[in-house]
């Protein structure tokens, strides 16, 4: 069974960094899209940054330039490099990939657990 399972979150001071990652578990053959969504307290769900197999990016106006996605494909693991954190970036993050095909199932999507990520002012 596939399982995206993130880690790296934590309480850090406005201005810090923190590095996240995602690990696709299972007998993974091929993953198209890999990225990050977050969920603050009492809003809905929001794109972070996304990347395709092949390298392309997307990222929220809120976060360019100071967070960074990158993927390694023989790990199966997506990494959130996030500088410069903010109060408002507090949240919990969730790592997502879709298109996931293992060796006995295709996922079209599927979702980490979350990690919550605390920025002090």
């Amino acid at each position: 069974q596939m399982q995206l399972v993130e880690s790296g979150g934590g309480l850090v001071q406005a201005g810090e960094s923190l590095r996240l990652s995602c690990l696709a578990s299972g007998t993974i053959l091929s993953i198209d899209v890999m990225g990050w969504y977050r969920q603050a307290q009492g809003k809905q769900r929001e794109l972070v940054a996304t990347m395709t197999s092949d390298g392309r990016t997307t990222y929220a106006d809120s976060i360019r330039g100071r967070f960074n996605i990158s993927r390694d494909n023989a790990k199966n693991t997506v990494y959130l490099q996030m500088n410069s954190l903010k109060p408002e970036d507090t949240a919990v993050y969730y790592c997502a990939a879709k298109e996931v095909k293992t060796n006995i199932h295709r996922y079209l999507e599927a979702w980490g657990r979350g990690t919550l990520v605390t920025v002090s002012s």
